[in-house]
């Protein structure tokens, strides 16, 4: 992370963009840093049931309900990208009132559709995160609430124990006190027709998401849990106006061992949907009344880092998915169960620059009991600044 304090860049800044004088006065005021890294990932996959379609983007990262299954042949697929890069710019301005405001902006190019592989590779910029943050106060689209990110394992895939990993950006606003944090935080709703056969996005929310987190702090790690209240919305416009609520609750934990660590999550309820496993189970299905019922869901991880000297260091993770999916509601056609295991070696030579290598082996397995499995081994080589 650079930074920039009084600097030609924040009087350049000025010259170009403040229109007054106090304008002028907050600049010199305000500490601007920006950081982010530079990384390769090479990725080659094996699939016991065929192969996922170029362009797909669960072939540049792990998304457990994409696994494909019920295949005759296997299938192998190489893909080599810098998708992953990313670049934050935030600032820092002590107030005239003896409080702070900061800012944060955050972009990388994961971003869906998928660039063109033929001649350019080009990759279109994604916002990631953007917030204010003002006394206890945070307004803007970040990591929810519901979500622990500081026990995400160290992992060359993307996100790595994605079964079991509550894993959500969005637009909030939070207010946190101690341990404490509460939040009202955008609503989406994903469901499953009646009989199955695919997924309905709605935006049809009247509230937002409710999240209470408390987190306790010591020298062994931390602990920390969060409830997650939410309303399911589904309005057709036609012959389908319908809402559910539903609950759930996340449970996680870091404890440091020397320099090694073990970090663990769990996660369980009703109508999780978008939040759990990327979207692995929907939140919720239609009956045969045309009204929503809560899809019940769970999962988890376990991960130990250990450091075998200051420079190599290697990550052991099991994470998985498990939904109880009403059949008579959503056929037989659904993901019921996914996990993965992995083992990755990474080398740094400097603080900023690593190599990696990793293996992982993932299974999906639908209701009616076709399944799949996937071998991948990854390289990635990443400069952080």
């Amino acid at each position: 992370m650079k930074s920039i304090t009084k600097s030609p860049l924040a009087y350049l800044i000025s010259a170009l963009f403040c229109t007054s004088a106090a304008h002028a006065s907050v600049l010199e005021d305000t500490k601007f840093t920006f950081g982010g890294y530079v990384k390769l990932d090479a990725i080659a996959s094996q699939y016991s049931d065929g192969s996922l379609p170029s362009g797909n983007i669960g072939r540049d990262f792990y998304i457990p309900g994409l696994t494909p299954v019920g295949g005759n042949d296997e299938g192998t697929a190489f893909d080599m990208h810098a998708r992953q890069t990313r670049f934050n710019f935030s600032s820092k301005t002590a107030l005239e009132n003896g409080k702070t405001l900061s800012t944060k902006i955050e972009l990388d190019f994961m971003a869906t559709p998928n660039g063109d592989e033929r001649v350019s590779n080009s990759y279109s910029p994604r916002l990631r995160i953007a917030t204010i943050e003002y006394d206890g106060w945070l307004f803007g689209q970040t990591w929810s609430t519901f979500q622990d990110v500081s026990v995400l394992p160290e992992s060359l895939d993307f996100i790595g124990t994605t079964d079991g990993t509550i894993f959500v950006r969005q637009a909030m606003i939070r207010y946190s006190h101690g341990g404490f944090q509460v939040a009202l935080e955008n609503p989406e709703t994903t469901v499953t027709p009646y009989g199955g056969g695919g997924r309905i996005v709605t935006d049809d929310n009247s509230v937002p998401d409710l999240v209470l987190r408390y987190t306790h702090k010591a020298d062994w790690g931390h602990v920390s849990g969060a409830a997650l209240i939410r309303q399911l919305a589904y309005d057709n416009g036609v012959n389908i106006d319908t809402t559910e609520t539903a609950a759930a609750f996340s449970i996680s934990a870091k404890f440091n061992i020397g320099k090694d660590d073990i970090k663990v999550m769990y996660n369980a309820g009703s109508g999780m949907g978008r939040y759990l496993a990327i979207n692995a189970a929907n939140g919720a299905v239609l009956n045969a009344n045309n009204e929503l019922e809560a899809i019940d869901s769970s999962g988890g991880f376990i991960a130990y880092r250990h450091w075998w000297n200051d420079q190599w260091r290697s990550t052991l993770s099991y994470s998985f998915f498990d939904a109880d999916n009403e059949l008579d509601l959503t056929g037989t056609g659904v993901t019921e169960t996914t996990s993965r295991v992995a083992v990755n070696a990474i080398y740094s030579p400097t603080k900023a620059l690593s190599f990696g290598l990793e293996y992982s082996h993932s299974e999906r397995e639908l209701e009616n009991g076709l399944d799949g499995d996937m071998d991948r081994l990854q390289f990635s080589a990443k400069y952080a600044f």
